[in-house]
């Protein structure tokens, strides 16, 4: 059964890395919560797959978000559609494992591209249209950028600079209505890591250990980082702006273990 916000209902929001983990759940919950969801990723199947069972009125854009025409055509076709924008979530992300010693300058340069480079770019095509409804941005970022953890360094300093991203935007467009806030989630279970290349023995020890080191006990869902970004997109956190919010179990409040 659909059950509408009233907060969300009618807004329109694009949701990138819409095809899996956090951006399905994403645009799956806004959808459901009557918002228009405009969907993108470079899996064109997946993305039709999913708008065929959400309701309302969406759209598919199937795109990558580290070319820049692709992200340009983003905006044409949602205002095309629809005729504003209110929302951007930018959950599109990469990791992958390596060190001072061996992360090679494509890795953090391929590292840097899709998690910080198309941020920038997708947040900067979208300030003329968010002054105009006074909306709002909210960036999927990781406890990784506020914590340091051994052998992912590229991907910890990305979410770094995705973090001072945020924050730095949320004072340049405060004055104009706009809000900009990030979710920083814990291990979440997700297709990231085997996409980063842990194969599924390996995927099933890390989240068996991840356990012990979040101290709530377990690993997150893709359906709770998307209620605390449906939180920051909506009115609802209208005095928000600037927050990296950690939801992670508690895992950013431990030592190394």
């Amino acid at each position: 059964m659909t059950v509408l916000d009233p907060d969300l209902e009618g807004q329109v929001a694009i949701v990138t890395g819409a095809s899996s983990g956090i951006g399905r759940a994403t645009a799956r919950l806004f959808a459901n919560e009557g918002a228009r969801v405009v969907l993108v990723g470079r899996n064109a199947a997946a993305l039709r797959q999913l708008i065929d069972t959400l309701p309302g009125e969406g759209l598919v854009v199937a795109a990558d978000v580290t070319v820049e025409g692709d992200c340009e055509r983003i905006f044409r076709d949602t205002i095309a559609s629809f005729g504003r924008l209110n929302i951007l979530v930018n959950a599109a992300g990469i990791i992958a494992n390596g060190t001072i010693e061996n992360t090679t300058l494509q890795q953090w340069d391929d590292m840097f591209k899709i998690n910080v480079r198309s941020v920038f770019y997708l947040m900067h095509l979208a300030m003329p249209h968010l002054i105009e409804t006074k909306g709002n941005v909210v960036n999927v970022s990781s406890v990784n950028g506020q914590r340091s953890f051994p052998n992912v360094l590229a991907y910890c300093s990305s979410k770094a600079a995705l973090d001072h991203l945020t924050r730095c935007a949320a004072l340049e467009v405060a004055s104009k209505g706009v809000r900009v806030n990030a979710v920083c989630p814990g291990v979440t279970v997700t297709q990231l890591h085997r996409r980063g290349g842990m194969d599924e023995t390996a995927y099933q020890k890390f989240l068996e250990h991840s356990k012990e080191t979040h101290p709530l006990g377990r690993v997150g869902n893709a359906d709770e980082i998307a209620q605390l970004i449906s939180f920051l997109a909506s009115p609802r956190a209208g005095w928000v702006t600037g927050v990296t919010y950690l939801i992670d179990g508690g895992r950013g409040q431990t030592c190394l273990r």
